[in-house]
């Protein structure tokens, strides 16, 4: 049963981290902070939502990138539960798919319930004050449809909140599985 994220708590600041990707290397907040904003990116391997979209956010990180806007994927799954997700399968997933971003494991899943995540995919967009601006979907394009023509909904807000510090007021949530929380 797919859950959608929860609405923009907008000017909400955005908690403090420090995790490893799958190699071990930590990153905190301040490390994948860009001068003009950041993409936390709540994501995981096994999730068909997240597989659908998944070529179309590195594409639009890479963008976001490039544009001075930091991004990081974290995966709060309890991989016990869902092995599929293990950082082992976490360094392939970023692989196979060109990640160009930190794939962070979220062990103790205490980030995923600080920032109130609630699927996979669940997307939230900071400005350069640490300030969320978004908390919508990547784009309008249905999980099976081709994204040709799509409208690239979290690119535009995200550079919008590069240049004005402010999102959009209308976000439609993003969709997805729920996060496989440890009982």
């Amino acid at each position: 049963m797919p859950l959608d994220s929860l609405t923009c708590d907008f000017g909400r600041k955005a908690p403090a981290f420090n995790l490893s990707d799958p190699d071990g290397k930590m990153y905190s907040l301040d490390d994948v902070m860009g001068e003009k904003g950041l993409l936390v990116a709540f994501i995981c391997n096994h999730c068909p939502y997240v597989q659908a979209i998944i070529d179309r956010l590195v594409a639009d990180a890479k963008a976001l990138q490039e544009d001075g806007i930091g991004v990081v994927g974290i995966m709060s799954n309890d991989y016990t539960y869902v092995p599929s997700d293990s950082p082992d399968n976490m360094k392939k997933f970023a692989a196979q798919h060109g990640m160009t971003f930190p794939y962070l494991v979220d062990e103790t899943q205490e980030i995923g319930k600080a920032y109130d995540a609630v699927c996979t995919p669940d997307f939230f967009g900071f400005n350069a004050d640490r300030e969320l601006q978004y908390r919508g979907r990547l784009d309008d394009a249905r999980m099976d449809s081709n994204a040709e023509g799509r409208t690239p909904e979290l690119l535009d807000a995200m550079r919008l909140i590069a240049k004005t510090g402010k999102g959009p007021e209308a976000q439609e949530p993003s969709m997805g599985c729920s996060i496989k929380w440890k009982e």
